[in-house]
């Protein structure tokens, strides 16, 4: 997938995106600080906001074959299993017992499937959002800060589980986090940004472990993270 001078005015902020490409089947990640224009990108991949200018190539791609989590969950006032079904319902498609057991039972939550979703524990929504992204097949799959506030055994769970997916069969992910950590152990690639501009693209040793930007190397030293290991 390809963006090329892609623009997006918000008030007094412009999203800017000269050059970036989504190789499909990999794990992309997106990095930067606050305010950079991470959100409005993806909200601009899942067509949820329109572009002003620019041209985003998603190699056929279509709302339908497109999903997002974010880090506060939406949630029907519904059980967890029909949460968990609806993507199924809105494509028209019929839930498997076997295989919707299978994405409760791994996230532990198949003894709560007809509980009231959101009575669960913040984590435990957050797990039901994750796989009820990933339950009809997408094809890109954006994650806007999932993983933040969650306990370390949460955190490994959800990068197994990109990690099992892509063994299965490789998607196109999207993840955006300030836990760089996370970026490093499961990304192909990292993406930063800075003020609405893609400012370095590479590997995530590239990205993270030596990079040539003095922006980034700034703002690595600011999060106090290693990355050895």
């Amino acid at each position: 997938m390809r963006i090329s001078n892609l623009k997006k005015r918000m008030g007094t902020f412009e999203l800017w995106i000269e050059e970036m490409n989504l190789e499909s089947g990999l794990i992309h990640g997106l990095a930067g600080p606050n305010g950079c224009g991470k959100t409005t990108l993806s909200k601009l991949l899942t067509g949820i906001l329109t572009p002003d200018e620019g041209m985003m190539d998603l190699e056929g791609l279509t709302p339908r074959d497109i999903t997002m989590t974010s880090q506060k969950p939406y949630l029907l006032h519904d059980t967890v299993y029909e949460n968990l079904i609806l993507p199924l319902k809105l494509r028209g498609m019929q839930p498997d017992k076997e295989e919707t057991d299978a994405w409760l039972e791994r996230c532990g939550l198949k003894d709560k499937k007809r509980q009231y979703a959101r009575s669960l524990s913040s984590g435990e929504q957050q797990k039901l959002s994750f796989i009820r992204a990933l339950i009809f097949g997408p094809k890109l799959v954006i994650v806007d800060e999932t993983l933040s506030n969650l306990d370390p055994d949460s955190t490994k769970l959800f990068e197994e589980l990109m990690l099992e997916q892509q063994r299965k069969r490789p998607i196109t992910w999207l993840t955006i986090s300030h836990q760089l950590v996370h970026l490093k152990r499961v990304c192909d690639r990292v993406h930063f940004m800075e003020k609405g501009r893609q400012i370095a693209e590479g590997t995530p040793k590239e990205i993270l472990l030596n990079p040539s930007h003095p922006s980034i190397r700034a703002f690595l030293a600011d999060t106090e993270v290693s990355f050895r290991g």
